[in-house]
């Protein structure tokens, strides 16, 4: 498929940036970033569309003039301390309402693929010993964010069955990269700190994805032809433990773990009593995806290994030691 102009939402997020510098490395794209705020850091070739609020009330006629391709990364995302009176009502206004709002107008517009950046809870939580998730299972998403996410993708291949423009859908499992924010973000800061953690003992497995690979896949979904209408998950295509993990960022930090090797038992009882059940089944349950379809499909396989993604991901902070 010949792609000449390709918008991206979230154009300031963790992705989004990162999804938009290494389009315009290749040089290949007219670029348009659609932000809800100045963000100097991209390049000054990407053209800007500002808009106010991510809403089903966004004009984006200007925007999408000559677009051939939208990649969606903007959305509401799961939040662990919900404020909200109705979730599931606050998820659905950006992850559903204007979600399709977007599509509609880009499917007027003559664009001809939209990219939807999902997630993996549409698939479920974890998943049990020995088993793992397909892109092709029966959905199971649990929380509001998830239910909204597949809502979302439902009215999008809905959508495409009624206009014609292919819709693509991929499910990241959690992405990891230089700037990563969050969970992932507190492990590193507590391994560079030489926290005792209590992870020593955890033999789950969870599938990661380096933004690196995700950006990779991404490019390859924006052009290959087979990727019409399609759902994907994405990962490494390495799996982990929780304890593995921290060990290996730990090397990579250069910087002794201790950690110790603590009943799965006694600290997930804590975690409940502290409140932080959600978080604890984060560290301790597995969540396992395959995804030979994107090789069969795309012939695509992560081009960055795990090792490598994760010396990446810590660099700034061990480049920040040694000044």
């Amino acid at each position: 498929m010949k792609v000449e102009t390709v918008l991206v939402t979230g154009g300031s997020g963790f992705l989004g940036s990162g999804l938009l510098k290494h389009l315009a490395s290749c040089k290949r794209y007219s670029l348009i970033a659609a932000l809800r705020r100045e963000f100097p850091e991209l390049p000054e070739s990407i053209h800007r569309f500002m808009f106010a609020d991510l809403t089903a009330h966004v004009d984006w006629q200007v925007a999408m003039s000559r677009v051939d391709v939208v990649v969606h990364s903007a959305a509401r995302v799961h939040v662990m301390d919900e404020s909200a009176e109705d979730p599931l009502a606050e998820f659905r206004r950006v992850n559903v309402d204007a979600t399709l709002n977007l599509a509609r107008q880009a499917a007027k517009a003559g664009v001809k693929r939209f990219i939807y950046l999902s997630s993996i809870k549409v698939n479920g939580e974890f998943t049990e010993p020995g088993s793992v998730f397909t892109a092709d299972d029966s959905p199971a998403p649990v929380d509001p964010y998830g239910i909204s996410k597949l809502e979302a993708e439902l009215a999008l291949k809905e959508l495409a069955t009624i206009t014609g423009m292919d819709v693509v859908i991929i499910r990241p499992v959690l992405v990891y990269g230089a700037g990563v924010k969050a969970n992932f973000l507190t492990m590193i800061r507590w391994l560079q700190r030489g926290v005792p953690l209590p992870f020593g003992a955890i033999n789950n497995k969870r599938s990661l994805v380096s933004i690196d690979n995700l950006i990779d896949f991404i490019m390859t979904c924006i052009e290959h032809p087979a990727a019409a209408n399609q759902t994907f998950l994405v990962s490494d295509g390495h799996d982990v433990s929780t304890t593995e993990l921290l060990r290996s960022l730990s090397v990579a930090l250069n910087q002794p773990s201790v950690l110790l090797p603590v009943p799965v038992s006694l600290i997930s009882a804590g975690a409940k009593l502290l409140g932080k059940g959600a978080m604890a089944q984060r560290i301790f349950c597995s969540l396992v995806v395959d995804i030979s379809k994107n090789k069969h499909v795309l012939g695509w396989v992560p081009p960055v290994n795990f090792q490598h993604a994760i010396e990446n991901t810590v660099k700034p902070f061990v480049d920040a030691r040694t000044k």
